[in-house]
């Protein structure tokens, strides 16, 4: 049994005229071969697979051949060629990089070149995956590069050009290689199947070169893959499932169910989608690139830009007509932005389907946006519209007391008239009576009821009625006997730590609605920081007053070294910024600020 050989080896070009997609570069080498202009060194730069290391060895041939065609191709039945076929010459030399990319190894080379050759005009140097070579290898390289003997020839080779030096690509003849584009691999794989004597259909190799992405050694890779599946058939199916593409037909339907808002049939179908593998974020790149398609066939001048076999070609193109541009290109531009967005969603699934659903609703969104079948911008009116409200009969003007309380006035002409309050057993309302509205009934005037009378009327049972509390002033007295409850409180609930916080803290009123707790070190601090909510609504209740907040201070003395932004509180604080930098007061003397501390 004879060994296999892999089609990318079996078939690689020997010749110019063999190379697949690069004939810029082939027919700009076959007349630098025939006129004799031969550069010293070459760069082949490009993606992987699209022939650099082909056309380097096939130029390192062709030089040294005796009997060069007219056409600049080396004639294949010299003893060069013969010995380079059997990959027996001495005057090429190829050099992986990769492996081969320390300073020893390039001062070896150098030391080849000194040697001048036996047979043949020129001694070739090709030097694959030039990239990996190390800045000090690249700099032992350099002078050799630069002035080489005249028989010597450097084909480099890499896929990275921006990784070699400045230096390296100056004293190089620099080739782009371009990727292989669909037709030219689908020819040149017709011609290899035909060769092999392999069933092919022609919508399965187009298959194969779309998902190659103009790489013919891939292209090549694959068809020997599918070869072996299909045992000799390649058929559009069976490229279909060994390949792991979503067939074009699910998009087609997805689009229709998207366009005609049947939102439960999108979703039914992307669950089948699901169920067969496909990851959402495939499904995201394969309708983006299918919506792609669809907006480029818009136009017949673009249609040639069209990325698919070519059996999908007509629908594409009169699905394509059936779509308004506006829609596509807002639908590519969701999918774009849900496609970045994928990797940082927790529930891949959910995002993919949010996206679904926002392009259900597209059409939608976009004819509301038409205007005489045109889409418009959003402008700026010139005239105001009203907006139509209902109106509702104020009870008064409402405010914010001191005591953090909402309250509802109304025009009082006698100001020793009491406040009373409606409240239920969780919110209080604060009304303040009118004068006709008092809260006797014998000043109530004709038929008219006070407001009193009419919330006991409506609401019963369910509010009582009671004035409003003054607020207490803040005196220290009062404000330790509510810390040294709140301190029972806590040695109660075994929360002896923060207890004894509470019992070494000091307290000390700013003003009326402030004051300052301070404590011996970070942790005791956050101790208080911990019960600040609990022990502000027993100050509240205690002084009737919301409006009261405190500050904690921490004084650690000699044994911790405490930041200063933690020992001054908030007007301590102004004041200092404003000493260092004095345009502060000028910046609140000008805009006539105020400072709430």
């Amino acid at each position: 049994m004879d060994n296999f050989v892999v089609s990318a080896r079996k078939y690689r070009p020997q010749n110019f005229n063999t190379v697949v997609g690069q004939s810029h570069i082939t027919t700009t080498l076959k007349n630098a071969i025939l006129n004799n202009h031969l550069a010293h060194a070459f760069l082949f730069c490009g993606p992987r697979g699209v022939g650099k290391t082909t056309c380097a060895r096939i130029l390192a041939k062709t030089i040294n051949c005796t009997h060069i065609t007219k056409e600049g191709e080396a004639c294949n039945e010299c003893d060069s060629c013969v010995s380079f076929e059997k990959g027996a010459s001495l005057n090429i030399h190829e050099l992986d990089a990769a492996s081969n990319n320390s300073v020893d190894d390039i001062r070896t080379l150098v030391e080849q070149v000194r040697f001048a050759p036996q047979a043949g005009k020129y001694k070739v140097y090709i030097v694959d995956e030039v990239h990996m070579l190390s800045a000090s290898a690249f700099n032992a390289f350099l002078k050799t590069l630069e002035e080489p003997p005249p028989y010597a020839i450097f084909i480099l080779a890499t896929t990275e050009k921006h990784k070699i030096l400045p230096t390296i690509l100056s004293r190089c003849q620099i080739f782009d290689f371009k990727r292989i584009n669909s037709n030219d691999t689908v020819a040149h794989l017709e011609e290899i199947v035909k060769k092999e004597e392999i069933k092919a259909e022609k919508n399965a190799l187009q298959l194969i070169a779309q998902k190659s992405e103009g790489c013919m050694r891939d292209a090549l890779s694959i068809l020997d893959k599918i070869v072996s599946f299909s045992n000799g058939a390649l058929t559009y199916a069976n490229t279909l499932e060994h390949l792991n593409i979503l067939d074009e037909a699910y998009y087609f339907k997805l689009l229709e169910f998207l366009t005609h808002q049947e939102l439960t049939n999108a979703m039914l179908l992307y669950d089948e989608i699901n169920q067969k593998g496909f990851e959402g974020d495939m499904v995201l790149y394969g309708f983006a690139s299918f919506i792609r398609n669809l907006l480029v066939c818009k136009d017949a001048a673009s249609a040639h830009l069209l990325e698919s076999i070519e059996g999908w070609r007509e629908q594409y193109t009169s699905t394509a007509q059936k779509v308004s541009t506006a829609y596509l290109v807002s639908t590519l531009n969701i999918l774009n932005e849900s496609e970045i967005q994928f990797k940082m969603a927790r529930n891949k699934r959910l995002h993919v389907e949010l996206a679904l659903i926002k392009l259900n609703f597209l059409q939608q969104a976009i004819e509301l946006s038409m205007e005489e079948g045109q889409v418009v911008k959003k402008k700026l009116v010139d005239t105001h519209y009203p907006i139509k409200t209902k109106r509702i009969l104020p009870l008064g003007k409402m405010v914010v007391n001191e005591q953090a309380k909402l309250v509802i006035e109304t025009p009082s002409v006698n100001p020793s008239t009491p406040k009373i309050t409606a409240t239920s057993t969780e919110t209080p309302i604060d009304v303040a009576s009118s004068p006709s509205n008092s809260v006797s009934s014998s000043t109530s005037s004709g038929n008219k009821k006070n407001l009193l009378a009419a919330l006991q009327q409506k609401y019963g049972s369910q509010y009582k009625i009671e004035e409003v509390k003054e607020s207490i002033p803040l005196n220290i007295e009062a404000l330790q006997a509510c810390w040294n409850e709140y301190t029972q409180y806590l040695e109660e609930n075994l929360k002896h730590s923060s207890a004894g916080t509470f019992k070494l803290a000091t307290l000390q009123i700013e003003d009326e609605v402030h004051f300052t707790v301070t404590v011996s070190a970070l942790t005791a601090q956050k101790f208080v920081e911990q019960e600040r909510m609990n022990l502000m609504e027993k100050v509240w209740e205690q002084f009737q007053n919301r409006a009261i907040q405190f500050t904690i201070l921490v004084d650690a003395g000699e044994k911790e070294d405490v930041p200063l932004h933690l020992k001054l509180n908030s007007k301590q604080k102004f004041e200092r910024i404003a000493q260092q930098y004095p345009m502060v007061n000028e910046l609140k003397a000008r805009l006539n600020l105020e400072i709430f501390y």
